[in-house]
């Protein structure tokens, strides 16, 4: 990597003033958001461990959106776009499977409800619906996550696309990607009668969190850039 291309990447992660004062924005209004669903809901906080489930969705939104809006795609010909887009899509639609966005339908009656205040923030407003075919849970913070992972896959197929050993690189660089799927994987199939089963289901938001924010870092990161 030459003194310039080194020179420019660092200044990906330059943070100006102007970034902190509206992460401080945000950050403010997730607080209060957070403190009127505790005024007005029946939740209650009995320990500092309940209080890290209101925290993980904002964690999720705030990297990803923040991630997001500080990457942008290399130019490129229509073709290697539509590649890009194609493969970002099938990688949502992977995660949201398997991170259960959508999936089959339970055996019952078709519903169809909106979560608010029975959830925190960030959780909701939640879209629960269950047909005869296909049923859909809309987590905000899901959405959100999976899409910042879907864009970010987008632009490193695109960087990666420049030459043979930028190509292997940004390959090998997105078996990152494929760790959120892993985790949720592990998370949701290992046996229910163990009490390994039992920590790990217990954990698997946390666990899910740290690979959502390692992950965001390194598509964004994207050594391997032109």
């Amino acid at each position: 990597m030459t003194d310039t291309a080194t020179a420019n990447w660092l200044d990906r992660f330059d943070i100006s003033r102007e970034t902190v004062l509206w992460g401080l924005l945000v950050l403010n209004v997730e607080l209060f958001a957070l403190g009127l669903y505790w005024l007005v809901s029946s939740a209650q906080l009995t320990s500092a461990g309940g209080l890290r489930y209101w925290v993980y969705p904002f964690v999720w939104i705030n990297v990803g959106v923040w991630a997001v809006l500080r990457t942008d795609p290399a130019p490129t010909g229509t073709r290697q776009r539509r590649l890009a887009a194609a493969v970002a899509v099938g990688y949502f639609v992977l995660l949201g499977y398997f991170g259960g966005l959508f999936g089959l339908a339970t055996p019952g009656p078709s519903s169809f409800r909106i979560a608010a205040l029975s959830i925190p923030p960030g959780w909701g407003p939640a879209v629960l619906y269950n047909g005869s075919v296909v049923a859909v849970t809309l987590l905000p913070f899901k959405v959100v996550g999976y899409a910042a992972l879907a864009y970010l896959v987008y632009a490193t197929v695109i960087d990666a696309a420049g030459s043979a050993v930028t190509g292997l690189l940004g390959l090998l660089s997105c078996v990152s990607c494929t760790w959120p799927i892993l985790a949720t994987v592990v998370t949701g199939v290992a046996g229910t009668g163990t009490a390994l089963a039992g920590a790990v289901y217990a954990q698997s938001y946390g666990l899910s969190t740290v690979v959502f924010v390692v992950t965001v870092g390194l598509l964004y990161w994207r050594p391997f850039g032109r």
